[in-house]
């Protein structure tokens, strides 16, 4: 995304003309298994048959090489990754970059207000622990994606924990107004431990209500995290197509229509001069980037549970860029930012905004992009409008046939297969939500339950089972 942009602008810092840091000639390419130069090419698919590596190890290789280590990366081994993971005839598939008429919304957005180049992950790997970083500025420790959890963890029945506890909890603090505005039943942050009884608060809403809710003059809340829907995935545990999260299997043209319907909401409110946008992305993917990823500030709490560190990873290295854009009407038009970020750059700049305190040491020495907001009077020509997403063909049938379609080939394909990275984190969610929504004596059987899950059909039937719960409760 963006990597083929050739967008140009104003630096943000120094104020002269500028390139945003794509690929040319010398950085376009990777090695395959045989030493062979692949290049980075457009148009990309709409959407992938496969999902690139990006847990804890396939980072490591992507960055170091096949046997490399921190602190020598050099961007060598993307390719060889895919290839051995995998196990695809065609590496070349990892190199694929959208052209700028494929994410017509993504690019209008990026030539209107502020790009940044140097936006990396928090941590070189997977979704969970960099979400994680958004709303803790640490993630207590967690380098992996979710795993099994058995009674002796903690995070089982309470959730994920951090030492200094989360943004909500400061805002809380200071009585400012939050809510998470979700496409999903099951989102992500409901993982984070005290988020049901937030949840039990009102302070979820349903994505739906958003553009509702902003149109109000007297809308009063000041922060709001939005997650998107993940499709099939949480409905009756297929995968993410026909959701907006622009996972590799869905369509990227629904997260599109995403980013449009956001902005314009926003834009078109009374609330539009005092706003900030952030549109960033939790990790890279798996896919190919040239930057190396600079070394960072440890969060410095503690490991809260000892499942969390699997690698004994010290969180003194961020990881792979992600595209970010920041819309502002107080920011000039064309700003390409070439600073370094992280996920904390979020809570920095908030907490800047609403003088609260660092929550740990990564958050407080991460730049800010105050600098962004130069202009002293709000801007009257950004679009009302964005161009409508391109039209990538790709339809998506309903919940019922899908899952049904899910259930005829389920048998065949997960019967046996045991449960995936990506899902398991989200069965833990559902049971978190299963064990909010039953009667306390259910407790133990719910327990059982849970602990009966060993493989992937067993994970989507669970699934299914509790959003359709949800929906009758």
């Amino acid at each position: 995304m963006l990597g083929l942009s050739n967008l140009q602008g104003t630096d943000a810092i120094s104020g002269q003309p500028t390139t945003i840091d794509g690929l040319n000639e010398s950085n376009n390419w990777n090695l395959d298994p045989g030493g062979n130069k692949v290049f980075a090419s457009a148009p990309a698919d709409w959407a992938m048959l496969h999902d690139p590596g990006h847990e804890f190890t396939d980072v490591k290789e992507q960055l170091c090489g096949a046997g490399g280590d921190y602190p020598r990366i050099n961007n060598s081994g993307f390719v060889t990754n895919y290839s051995a993971t995998q196990h695809f005839d065609n590496p070349a598939e990892i190199m694929k970059c959208y052209a700028a008429d494929q994410l017509t919304v993504l690019t209008a957005l990026a030539r209107e207000f502020a790009v940044c180049d140097r936006w990396f992950s928090s941590m070189p790997g997977p979704t969970w622990p960099n979400r994680f970083f958004v709303h803790a500025a640490s993630s207590g420790g967690l380098d992996h994606s979710p795993t099994k959890l058995d009674m002796a963890s903690s995070i089982l029945l309470n959730g994920y924990k951090f030492d200094n506890g989360t943004i909500y909890d400061c805002f809380d603090d200071e009585d400012i107004e939050w809510a998470i505005y979700t496409g999903d039943l099951l989102p992500q942050s409901l993982a984070i431990s005290g988020m049901h009884l937030k949840l039990l608060e009102g302070r979820f809403k349903d994505f739906e209500d958003f553009a509702r809710d902003v149109s109000d003059p007297g809308y009063s809340t000041s922060y709001v995290f939005i997650e998107p829907s993940y499709g099939h995935v949480l409905t009756h545990g297929g995968n993410y197509k026909c959701g907006n999260s622009q996972h590799p299997l869905d369509d990227v043209t629904r997260g599109e229509r995403l980013l449009k319907n956001i902005y314009e909401a926003i834009r078109n409110s009374p609330h539009w001069e005092s706003s900030v946008l952030i549109i960033m992305y939790d990790e890279h993917g798996g896919f190919y980037d040239h930057v190396a990823p600079p070394e960072a500030v440890a969060p410095g709490d503690s490991i809260t549970d000892p499942e969390n560190n699997l690698y004994n990873f010290d969180f003194k290295r961020l990881g792979v860029r992600t595209p970010a854009i920041i819309v502002s009407p107080l920011i000039p038009k064309g700003t390409i930012d070439h600073t370094v970020y992280d996920h904390t750059s979020v809570l920095a700049t908030v907490e800047n905004i609403f003088g609260l305190q660092p929550l740990t040491m990564r958050d407080k020495y991460a730049n800010t992009f105050m600098h962004l907001f130069s202009l002293t009077t709000p801007r009257t020509d950004a679009p009302t409008t964005l161009p409508e997403p391109a039209d990538s063909g790709i339809k998506c049938e309903g919940e019922e046939a899908a899952a049904a379609t899910t259930a005829q080939a389920a048998y065949a394909a997960d019967a046996a297969a045991p449960v995936d990275p990506s899902l398991q984190g989200f069965v833990h969610v559902a049971f978190l939500r299963d064990l909010q929504a039953s009667p306390a004596e259910e407790k133990e059987n719910l327990i059982a339950k849970y602990q009966n899950i060993h493989t992937r059909l067993e994970a989507k039937q669970y699934l299914s089972e509790v959003s359709h719960k949800i929906k009758g409760s």
